[in-house]
């Protein structure tokens, strides 16, 4: 499947989440959904933001945002590398990519590189200074991120693909979505 675009509906899906529990998109309905997609488990840029994201989270939680996330790791790498997280959102492991497909994530050699060329405070700030080493690595190395703000009704409100490793939606996005003023972004690519 290509791109998605806002006003597209979010492809459906059923899976399990790293603990074994059903996830169905569709129980979101009604409901503001935040669904990210990153690299492997040990991933010391998907670290990062999820360190950024749990922060954030509790406040966003009680003005109504879901979170999933999405990783292309097996269930008990998941629980290895990102356990120490506990986050208050399902995890869901997607080692075949299969979700990775239906929403248009892919990878890319550039997008692999830029990160490591142009953005190495960023990759400095993960590993030296919140000490997210990389462990095993899952899956395809150049898989780029990508996040998706989905509203009640099911549609993308907002779609971000990541132009490298580290590039995940802007938290002034996510505000933007909950505050119930979120522009078309579906084309976007910061």
């Amino acid at each position: 499947m290509g791109r998605l675009v806002t006003g597209m509906p979010a492809p459906l899906f059923r899976t399990r989440d790293s603990f074994g529990t059903p996830l169905h998109l569709a129980d979101y309905r009604g409901e503001r959904l935040m669904l990210s997609f990153y690299r492997y488990a040990s991933c010391p840029l998907c670290n990062l933001r999820m360190h950024e994201l749990l922060h954030r989270y509790p406040r966003w939680q009680r003005r109504g945002l879901r979170m999933v996330a999405v990783f292309e790791s097996p269930a008990a790498h998941i629980r290895r590398y990102l356990d120490r997280h506990a986050a208050p959102f399902p995890i869901v492991p997607d080692p075949d990519r299969r979700l990775y497909r239906g929403y248009g994530v892919q990878g890319s050699w550039a997008g692999f590189l830029r990160a490591w060329t142009r953005h190495l405070p960023m990759v400095f700030d993960a590993v030296v200074r919140k000490g997210f080493l990389p462990g095993h690595m899952d899956g395809d190395w150049t898989m780029l991120p990508a996040d998706f703000l989905i509203a009640p009704d099911l549609c993308i409100a907002d779609a971000h693909y990541g132009k490298h490793i580290g590039d995940h939606i802007p938290v002034e996005r996510i505000e933007r979505f909950l505050d119930g003023t979120t522009r078309p972004q579906g084309h976007h690519e910061s």
